[in-house]
């Protein structure tokens, strides 16, 4: 019955399926520049790279807000408030942390890569693919086992990028004798841990939304 209530309402709310669409897009971009970035050795690159993603941010601040925005005026949404606003807020967050990682490496002068941060760029990337293919799935509900799949896949890369977190922040205590150095690498790795842990929550959230209408 939900189901059926969902249909009779889609069409009146394919402004917010396209507003989702925009967001994991831009996330993915995001993601591609930022593995781009970590894995060049020419610094003009890495600071187009860098430009790059700062635009990408600032697109995902104006789709995060064109929701919120369509969140005010619509009487109708497809799905409860509660879990568009968190969404969105969760997308707009995992950009924000690509973008924090992608500064910090240009504000430290970091030019140095470690298999550990190709690793989580990699993770990212491959995170933000699976949320794609699960928010175009959310727009009509019709293949939950699909859904499903790239949320447990992007539960296991949160996993896996936690494994490389700690393992990459043991060797540097390890390796590293400069202070300051520990202090830049272990900022740029939480940064780009935490584009996979905002990963999660948003795939947390497309989880509520299939208990609640599939």
């Amino acid at each position: 019955m939900n189901l059926n209530i969902f249909q009779f309402f889609q069409p009146k709310n394919k402004i917010f399926f396209e507003l989702f669409e925009k967001a994991a897009a831009n996330a993915i971009l995001s993601s591609n520049k930022l593995l781009e970035l970590v894995i060049s050795t020419n610094p003009e690159k890495r600071r187009g790279l860098f430009r790059e993603i700062e635009k990408l941010e600032h697109i995902g601040d104006n789709i995060t807000h064109e929701t919120f925005n369509e969140l005010s005026s619509n009487f109708i949404t497809p799905f409860d408030r509660e879990d568009i606003h968190d969404l969105v807020s969760a997308v707009d967050d995992i950009v924000d942390y690509i973008q924090g990682a992608s500064k910090r490496i240009e504000l430290y002068k970091e030019d140095r890569t470690t298999p550990e941060i190709t690793k989580l760029a990699e993770l990212i990337q491959e995170g933000c693919v699976e949320f794609e293919i699960a928010v175009k799935g959310i727009s009509n509900l019709k293949n939950i086992s699909k859904i499903k799949e790239s949320l447990v896949r992007i539960n296991s890369i949160e996993n896996h990028a936690d494994d490389i977190f700690e393992v990459a922040i043991a060797k540097l205590f390890e390796e590293e004798k400069n202070a300051i150095e520990v202090i830049k690498m272990k900022d740029i790795l939480f940064m780009m841990e935490s584009a996979t842990d905002k990963l999660e929550d948003a795939a947390n959230v497309i989880n509520t939304i299939l208990i609640k209408h599939a």
